[in-house]
């Protein structure tokens, strides 16, 4: 899932384990679970579902930022 709007405070480009604590059709809030940005929530949004919103949440995922811009890969 590419997110069309950045975090409001963009991360440093980098890899990041987050959660997945709250998630609908049009995209999820992540947490940080490690790390100087531990605790951290952030909010992506995506034309590309991935999966049910239900289902996500509470899943771990990883979170890439690339040029200021995340995509999310859901680990379980």
């Amino acid at each position: 899932m590419t997110a069309a709007d950045p975090p409001t405070a963009p991360l440093p480009d980098g890899r990041y384990d987050v959660l997945v604590i709250d998630a609908d059709e049009d995209g999820m809030e992540l947490t940080l679970v490690a790390g100087e940005h531990k605790g951290e929530v952030l909010s992506v949004s995506s034309s590309t579902s991935l999966g049910d919103p239900v289902d996500l949440m509470g899943m771990p995922a990883t979170l890439v930022v690339t040029d200021g811009v995340p995509s999310v890969t859901i680990d379980g």
